[in-house]
């Protein structure tokens, strides 16, 4: 029997349950049959880093930033189309360190745009510094 895994959809919110061993299919909600997986980037915040980041069955691109940061703003339009090419196998969040010091402050990010590669609570690599979309990709492909 395949291992079955909870999920809301990120369109409307419906739990949807998910063999695991079809978690690389880009699954679709049962009830809205829009993707469960977002394809554009999340904003998350302290209180809900967990269920962003640390709960999401598949791995997490995390995008430490700012509004007032040029280098964040330069790279933001790089990690929308990495969350559309990816979807349902990467998510993108964003974090703006402004409004969230408690997980800055946990994950040491003293210089943004810094971006962190997390499976579930597991921590992969990190990357400070804006990356441009072909470097980004190469970076990612050696994790996922």
């Amino acid at each position: 029997m395949d291992d079955l895994l909870e999920y809301p959809c990120a369109h409307c919110g419906a739990v949807n349950r998910i063999p695991r061993s079809r978690l690389g299919d880009a699954p679709r909600c049962g009830k809205c049959k829009e993707s469960v997986f977002p394809d554009q980037p999340v904003a998350a915040t302290d209180a809900t880093w967990k269920r962003e980041v640390e709960d999401c069955p598949i791995p997490v691109l995390v995008d430490f930033w700012a509004p007032w940061c040029g280098p964040c703003r330069a790279v933001a339009p790089a990690l929308e189309r990495v969350a559309r090419e990816r979807k349902g196998r990467l998510k993108v969040v964003k974090l703006n360190v402004d409004e969230n010091p408690r997980t800055q402050a946990i994950h040491r990010v003293q210089s943004i745009p810094t971006l962190l590669l997390q499976r579930g609570p597991l921590f992969l690599d990190r990357q400070a510094g804006a990356l441009p979309k072909e470097a980004l990709d190469s970076w990612i492909d050696r994790y996922i």
